[in-house]
């Protein structure tokens, strides 16, 4: 039996299931947020969201004046949705 690696884990993962079908979706992530907020994080504040994935961290954290972000993750799919995402978000 051929073991799959993580890239070809995640890239199932994110292939195959819609953001809301995840255990770690949130519509707004709170918590991260909060920290932001909380500790006072200069809005040109160089960030990286690593394993990211499609949340919606990105997403607020722009919304909130931040200039300086950057998204890592091991998935392509990952990356081209929350570039759609993203995309629509400037629509």
């Amino acid at each position: 039996m051929m073991q799959t690696t993580k890239k070809e884990h995640w890239e199932k993962v994110f292939a195959t299931k819609e953001q809301n079908e995840v255990s770690w979706f949130q519509p707004k992530p709170q918590t991260s947020i909060d920290f932001f907020v909380e500790n006072s994080i200069p809005k040109d504040a160089k960030v990286i969201d690593v394993g990211g994935g499609d949340s919606y961290l990105i997403d607020n954290l722009l919304e909130m004046g931040y200039t300086n972000l950057f998204l890592l993750d091991i998935s392509e799919n990952a990356i081209n949705k929350i570039n759609k995402q993203l995309e629509q978000a400037e629509s």
